[in-house]
């Protein structure tokens, strides 16, 4: 990928060591607790603590980039899957997709964030 400049770099290297990190940390994870996030993160949500107040607001987060990547690909239905996906995926999804756009952009982070509309 070409960088045009330092920001796009050091976005480029975040989201790379995001990705890495999260793909590490759910692999252990999964290995020692299982499959069973689902229920532990809502039963955190119904236990009204912090725990529960944390992934209330991660869950707002997620939505909002799912939503976002539905909108900047125009709410086609390969978007709103995509979108749907990334909402459970969260930064697994995510940062990848931001790198990919990235690269196709050349580093625009105009056309990054809001497409060739």
């Amino acid at each position: 990928m070409k960088i045009f400049n330092k920001n796009t770099l050091l976005l480029t290297i975040l989201l790379s060591m995001q990705t890495l990190s999260i793909l590490i940390y759910t692999t252990y994870a999964f290995v020692h607790e299982g499959n069973n996030l689902f229920s532990i993160f809502i039963d955190n949500m119904l236990s009204l603590n912090w725990n529960g107040q944390f992934n209330l607001d991660f869950s707002c987060y997620l939505t909002l980039s799912g939503l976002w990547i539905m909108w900047r690909n125009k709410f086609d239905l390969s978007a709103i899957i995509f979108g749907m996906i990334a909402m459970i995926l969260g930064i697994l999804v995510f940062a990848p997709y931001l790198l990919y756009l990235l690269a196709i952009e050349k580093g625009n982070l105009k056309n990054v964030l809001i497409g060739n509309n």
